[in-house]
């Protein structure tokens, strides 16, 4: 069997060197990587905790895969930063084009044999309740970075974190309301705080 060299997980290896809020003055610098590992546990664990406490039925090995693929076509756009991406409609429709075909593109360097088992990752349809469910875990990353920074001090992130808060509000069910309130309030805390068996 003669194997084609395919370049996808070159590719996919840098998303540690794509910056994410690349217009905020951030006390710590995050990567795409770093947010999609993020991203994979909170899904994860969104799933474990609707299955376990909501009658939940997904899969939470396969929300975290979604989750661990969902910015992956920003290792052939680039980030782009939400105020520029939302900024009207058409803007946004475009983005959406450029992401999908980021999407098919990275499809297509796998070699043939394997696209199917990937298509799901990459080029998911954003409409059922896996992408539902990551969208959640995404929105909810965002805002736990916001929370980091402003514990920090840098209150560049608050009006962010307000939008952020918004944005999961209207998204609000058992398991984000759940994952909020055991999980959240520990990342504005300190490192002696979290270690901490008394506090």
């Amino acid at each position: 069997m003669t194997k084609k060299r395919s370049h996808f997980f070159a590719h996919m290896a840098r998303m540690k060197l794509i910056q994410r809020w690349p217009l905020m003055r951030s006390i710590a610098q995050e990567n795409v990587a770093e947010h999609s590992l993020q991203v994979a546990m909170v899904a994860h664990a969104l799933v474990v905790i609707k299955n376990t406490f909501y009658n939940g039925y997904l899969d939470p090995a396969y929300a975290a895969m979604q989750a661990l693929f969902h910015d992956a076509s920003e290792v052939l756009t680039g980030d782009l930063p939400t105020p520029v991406k939302y900024f009207n409609d058409d803007i946004s429709r475009a983005y959406k084009d450029i992401e999908s075909n980021a999407e098919q593109s990275l499809l297509n360097m796998l070699p043939s044999e394997l696209q199917a088992a990937y298509a799901p990752l990459l080029c998911a349809e954003h409409t059922d309740d896996y992408a539902h469910l990551v969208k959640s875990a995404d929105i909810l990353c965002a805002y736990l970075k916001c929370a980091e920074e402003l514990s920090a001090g840098n209150k560049e992130f608050a009006a962010a974190q307000k939008r952020l808060s918004a944005m999961l509000d209207d998204r609000m069910n058992d398991e984000i309301r759940y994952f909020i309130e055991v999980f959240v309030p520990s990342f504005s805390l300190s490192l002696d705080e979290i270690s901490s068996p008394d506090f």
